[in-house]
């Protein structure tokens, strides 16, 4: 699988971050979501999966520049 970086709201670059891969799904990088009360809300996790936290503006970011116009 490649990567290709689409954005980040961090001003260096690193994470937050979304990528968008050579078999057209997304990929995020951020920081894994380890408070336990916040865990138990997830639904079916599986082995080798995890959360990770994003903040909302760089969702919208990336949906602007990739998304076409609905216009």
């Amino acid at each position: 699988m490649r990567l290709r970086f689409l954005g980040s709201t961090s001003e260096a670059g690193a994470c937050p971050s979304l990528y968008e891969t050579d078999r057209g799904t997304i990929v995020v990088q951020g920081l894994e979501v380890v408070d336990r009360e916040a865990r138990a809300d997830l639904r079916h996790v599986l082995d080798g999966e995890t959360a990770v936290e994003v903040p909302r503006e760089l969702l919208v970011e990336i949906a602007r520049r990739v998304l076409p116009d609905h216009d």
